[in-house]
């Protein structure tokens, strides 16, 4: 399943690769894909662990961008 989120307020290329590489990790994100031109997160996910897998990803972002939103589209 693939998901898109918005991360408002991202402030730079390298945090938005730091951020691709660590949610890449994440046990059952198949791909991650972020952009930093248009602030979108693109996840593929195996969809019956689609919520605890967006807790995850949300704490990731967090730790490395404090101040960006994460918004589901």
């Amino acid at each position: 399943m693939k998901k898109t989120y918005i991360l408002e307020d991202l402030c730079c290329a390298n945090c938005a690769a730091k951020i691709e590489a660590a949610v890449a990790k994440v046990e059952g994100v198949e791909k991650s894909c972020v952009t930093f031109l248009t602030q979108k997160m693109i996840l593929e996910v195996a969809e019956e662990r689609l919520e605890e897998i967006e807790k995850e990803v949300r704490k990731i972002v967090k730790k490395i961008e404090p101040d960006v939103t994460m918004i589901a589209k």
